[in-house]
């Protein structure tokens, strides 16, 4: 392998059989630089370093969140020996979008966003790939809130098999422990569009009033390690409710936790082992991926701690863009994944512009207000897959955003959308 310099940004990699994709001699456009916007503040001076409290400390957030693994417990997830081909697309359109009164382009976004990765796909050909503040193709990434539609196909595969019988299931039935609880007597279906009902407060704020911040306590207190009669006496402590399951939605991660031990006990396996055979190799990853795991139970964080290399979450979007299919394999049954992103297939309560004044919510999936099925795995901190399937369009970015959901600066974000439109248009997609 070798690097040459083409310019202050852009930086060629040329590479014989790099992770097994490329025919030899292949020439590999990869765009990359080792700074970025605030790059200093973000730690460039210490090398990008890596310390466990990366939420709070932003000059630890570009080496931890592509190297979680070294702050955490981890799983392994193994890749597969057929990897899904992400040929080059050498002359594709170029991209641009329009920003206020200008047009701008991919360098530009990069330059005016805190992206660590982005990647655009179209029909499975790589249109652009880009990493900045010195990240490259073979880090992990930390995936968020984005783990959650991991979760959610993962459950659809299992149901396909039959291990969960029915989604109408109460989750009780598979994790009786939790029975005297109002999440225990939550069905499936309704955890799946975070509709329980039950009263929790996601506020990103690390404080006692915020319940994500009590959650995360019960899981990882080093006194709670290797007891997970801990978390069955939290949930039990849950026994109201502040809307009937199924009314409508509210965002919880809790609700994505359960769900992955429900699920984990319905299969009698663990969620790195479903991964990995049910998603990661056959859908054709290139590489390991890593599931960080909760001190208490040793659980899979299936609400928000996936973790792999940008061109793997890119393969997962080709796949959810073709409905599930790779070749001649039906990897996630295709009903179910109509049922989690279809706007149509939702109840009034969860359809765009009801669910959220904007983005409607599906099985763990945020469904976009357009006409055309287009959906999107969002994660904190700006991560991001963006599918829509008509026209084969995928959008992969990973970010470092200084704050949050709910607390973030909207720019980000709105540009962000901004250029999402102006791939879709720029490829031939479906803005409406």
């Amino acid at each position: 392998m070798m690097f040459i310099a083409n310019s202050k940004w852009a930086v060629t990699l040329v590479c014989v059989g790099f992770f097994g994709l490329f025919s030899a001699a292949a020439a590999v456009d990869v765009h990359m630089r080792p700074d970025g916007p605030d790059a200093e503040r973000l730690g460039m001076k210490q090398a990008y370093p890596v310390c466990a409290q990366a939420l709070i400390r932003p000059e630890c957030r570009v080496g931890t969140w592509s190297a979680n693994e070294k702050v955490a417990a981890s799983s392994l997830v193994r890749p597969s020996g057929d990897p899904m081909p992400l040929p080059r697309w050498p002359d594709a359109p170029a991209i641009a979008y329009r920003w206020g009164f200008s047009s701008k382009t991919l360098d530009d976004f990069m330059a005016d966003t805190k992206t660590t990765g982005l990647m655009v796909i179209k029909d499975g050909r790589v249109v652009a790939e880009r990493y900045q503040y010195g990240r490259q193709p073979d880090m992990r990434f930390r995936s968020f809130s984005m783990a959650k539609t991991f979760t959610a196909m993962l459950v659809g595969i299992a149901h396909g098999k039959g291990l969960i019988r029915s989604l109408d299931d109460k989750a009780a039935d598979y994790w009786p422990e939790i029975a005297p609880s109002a999440y225990g007597q939550t069905t499936i279906r309704n955890l799946l569009r975070m509709s329980s009902g039950v009263p929790f407060r996601e506020l990103y704020t690390w404080t006692p009033d915020d319940d994500i911040w009590l959650w995360g306590r019960v899981l990882f207190l080093p006194e709670n390690r290797m007891r997970p009669e801990k978390i069955v006496e939290y949930l039990n402590t849950k026994t109201s409710r502040e809307a009937e399951q199924g009314a409508r939605f509210k965002y919880a991660t809790i609700e994505t936790e359960i769900l992955g031990r429900v699920l984990s006990r319905a299969a009698g396996m663990s969620i790195s082992q479903m991964t990995q055979d049910w998603l990661w190799q056959p859908m054709g990853a290139e590489a390991e991926a890593r599931w960080l795991l909760a001190g208490a139970d040793q659980g899979e964080g299936t609400g928000g701690s996936f973790n792999a290399t940008l061109r793997d979450y890119g393969r997962f979007g080709v796949l959810l863009a073709n409905d599930g299919l790779r070749g001649a394999v039906q990897v996630i049954p295709r009903d179910y994944l109509l049922d989690a992103t279809d706007a149509a297939r939702q109840p009034p309560a969860f359809r765009p512009r009801s669910a959220t004044p904007g983005m409607g919510y599906g099985y763990q999936t945020w469904i976009a207000p357009f006409k055309e099925r287009t959906f999107a795995l969002q994660g904190i901190h700006g991560q991001h897959i963006m599918v829509q399937p008509k026209s084969g369009i995928v959008m992969v970015q990973t970010s470092v955003n200084d704050q949050p959901s709910g607390r973030q600066d909207p720019r980000p974000y709105q540009m962000r959308d901004a250029l999402w439109l102006g791939v879709l248009k720029s490829l031939g997609g479906i803005t409406e």
